[in-house]
């Protein structure tokens, strides 16, 4: 069984005896984080939606992200993290927000970030945000390293009381 998994048994068992829910807006991790949330049966109880907010019309269309919303901070930077985590919590009312920004690979982003770099937020009770750095190019390891670290991140957020 994958890491992602367990880690997603955790956060669901915590969000269904809180009551809680989450939703999430992603972006390299190209919808895995979602999945992984959503591989419980049961799901519906704690996950209000998702969307892999992979361009700019996207972000704009599925999460309601405006120009002045972007210009907050570029795409991969942990503000825009943050930024994505507050528009899935507002746009699905949602109580926990997940926003994943990155650059999954082979190669890194328009923005000069390396394959690998990584920016998550948690929005919620609690706000956090990190920035992860692989260092490798292997996309797929690079997208489930992503989930993974998300995952981890709003696993800590949760269970704080």
């Amino acid at each position: 069984m994958e890491a992602w998994h367990e880690l997603a048994i955790e956060i669901g068992t915590i969000l269904k005896e809180k009551g809680e829910t989450v939703a999430v807006a992603e972006s390299s991790s190209g919808g895995l984080i979602s999945a992984a949330l959503l591989s419980l049966p049961g799901a519906s109880a704690y996950f209000k939606g998702g969307g892999a907010c992979y361009t700019g019309a996207s972000k704009q269309i599925l999460m309601g992200i405006s120009d002045a919303d972007v210009e907050k901070g570029r795409a991969s930077t942990e503000t825009h993290a943050l930024v994505l985590a507050e528009s899935a919590v507002a746009r699905l009312d949602a109580d926990w927000g997940i926003g994943e920004t990155g650059a999954a690979g082979p190669t890194g982003n328009r923005y000069g970030d390396a394959a690998g770099h990584c920016c998550i937020g948690v929005a919620g009770r609690t706000t956090k945000v990190i920035t992860l750095e692989t260092g490798s190019e292997d996309r797929a390891a690079n997208m489930v390293a992503f989930t993974k670290a998300a995952l981890e991140l709003l696993l800590g957020c949760v269970q704080e009381e």
